[in-house]
């Protein structure tokens, strides 16, 4: 699942594309988060911060950031790595529970290379959560890029951190790790090989399309252009809607998609089952600490049907929080959500009233981890 390219000189501007590929709906909103908020690491509290930026971020059921931009211009993105091991939990170390792992850097840092130097010195251990969607325990990777176009991608690979920094690491997918990657894509025309350009649905071939097609994308003349190319690219590795393939039950397919802006720190984002494109500039949303924490409604009635679309800093509404939730609680949602599927599959409604019903039950037991703490 999933797809991140950067392209580093849009004509003095950095951009970066990501699809969100999953097989069933993460009921996405986006948050303005401010500076000032007080976080911990998700599992014991042994590692607590403060936030020194704000951000703005795409949730997953409204439960942890999988992408995000800070007002100093890092992004950062959750993609899946199906060989990823984290290794046994070492109390001795610094951990993050992985749900809070992409905040953390967008709270903390303004650079991949702080952000990068951190990593180095502090080895920081990353603890799987339940998936909250009720299946087995994500497996995923992060990569960050910054407004000088420095990127950065981080792997934990049989229990060992793998830190790869450049500004030569423009693309990222899934399967296999990102070492294998980048010789794989050395046997394609125009990125060193003689092999045709590959066109699956598969994660090395959606590398290879996406790190060709950024290499000759033409010099944009406007922040619209620049948009518009990184959208057609990131299109290009979109994964269509489809029934699962024979030993695929759980076939991906792209529920959105982003742009960023890191230089002048717009954030586009563009759904495919909730078909509409909104986006917002940072410099309009007010990140100073005790600002509180506002959402942009992408999923109620409401919002669809008032048509949300275009320029949305307005629309971002004042919440009570964004609750990252700890190891113990993703568990206890996992196994909500599992009993509900279980009670409630049998009954013949529409897809989304299904999920609504699953969501409205995440969202109540979320409601009930706030008031307790």
């Amino acid at each position: 699942m999933c797809t991140r390219v950067m392209w580093p000189d849009a004509n003095g501007s950095v951009i970066v594309g990501r699809n969100m590929d999953f097989h069933q709906d993460l009921h996405t909103n986006l948050w303005k988060l401010p500076r000032g908020i007080k976080r911990d690491d998700r599992i014991a509290g042994k590692l607590q911060w403060t936030a020194k930026y704000g951000s703005l971020i795409a949730g997953v059921y409204d439960l942890l950031s999988t992408d995000g931009l800070n007002e100093r211009g890092l992004g950062g993105h959750i993609l899946w790595l199906a060989e990823s091991d984290y290794g046994t939990p070492d109390d001795s170390k610094p951990q993050l529970a992985m749900s809070v792992w992409l905040q953390y850097y967008l709270d903390n840092f303004e650079t991949v290379a702080e952000a990068v130097a951190w990593t180095e010195s502090a080895q920081p251990q990353i603890v799987p959560i339940a998936d909250p969607t009720g299946h087995s325990k994500p497996a995923l990777h992060l990569a960050i890029e910054d407004a000088s176009g420095d990127s950065a991608i981080f792997e934990y690979i049989d229990g060992e951190l793998q830190i790869y920094h450049s500004r030569d690491h423009l693309v990222m997918t899934n399967s296999p790790s990102y070492d294998q990657q980048l010789e794989l894509v050395k046997k394609y025309d125009g990125l060193g090989g003689d092999d045709p350009l590959p066109g699956t649905c598969l994660a090395a071939d959606r590398f290879a399309r996406a790190l060709y097609y950024v290499g000759v994308q033409p010099q944009p003349t406007s922040q619209l252009q620049a948009t518009a190319a990184m959208m057609s690219i990131i299109r290009n590795c979109a994964q269509p809607f489809r029934n699962p393939e024979p030993g695929k039950p759980d076939a991906s397919q792209t529920l959105w998609q982003v742009v960023l802006d890191l230089t002048n720190l717009r954030y586009t984002f563009e759904s495919t089952t909730r078909p509409n494109t909104v986006w917002v500039d940072l410099n309009d949303l007010d990140f100073s600490e005790g600002s509180g924490e506002t959402k942009l409604d992408l999923i109620g009635k409401l919002a669809l049907e008032g048509g949300i679309a275009g320029e949305v800093h307005k629309d971002f509404a004042k919440h009570h929080k964004f609750h990252i939730v700890s190891i113990e609680q993703a568990k206890l949602i996992g196994e909500l959500v599992q009993k509900a599927s279980a009670d409630i599959k049998h009954i013949t409604k529409p897809v989304e009233e299904y999920e609504n019903k699953i969501q409205d039950l995440v969202t109540e037991k979320l409601a009930s981890f706030v008031n307790a703490e």
